[in-house]
């Protein structure tokens, strides 16, 4: 059974920097793709970013430049760390995966969730 955790995450005033982390287990094969999505009030959930098996990546417009998605393939850990955070970053964020090849940030696209992890930036 594939299993996703997520942690990380903390508060931090804006300019700062955070990260969080996404440990997967249960693959058999090291072919899938993780994504880290956020929940912000009022909002539906979005992909912020994602990282394939071959290491491409796709980020949401808003974190380009921002934030930078990794992932070691041995530890089975992905890391997504967050520079220069802003008020609006604010939010529970999730890790998600499913195997194959892929970097899409839509939702649909993920079988397996983590639970969530609160990420506060204050101005």
């Amino acid at each position: 059974e594939v299993e996703v955790v997520t942690s990380g995450g903390g508060s931090v005033q804006a300019g700062g920097s955070l990260s969080v982390s996404c440990t997967v287990s249960g693959y058999i094969y090291s072919t899938y793709y993780v994504a880290v999505f956020r929940q912000t009030p009022g909002k539906e959930r979005e992909g912020v970013a994602v990282i394939d098996s071959d290491g491409r990546t796709r980020y949401v417009d808003s974190v380009q430049g921002r934030f930078s998605i990794s992932r070691n393939n041995v530890k089975k850990v992905t890391v997504l760390k967050m520079n220069q955070l802003r008020p609006e970053d604010t939010g529970i964020y999730f890790c998600a995966t499913d195997s194959g090849q892929g970097t899409s940030l839509d939702r649909i696209f993920y079988t397996h969730w983590g639970q969530g992890t609160q990420v506060n930036v204050s101005p």
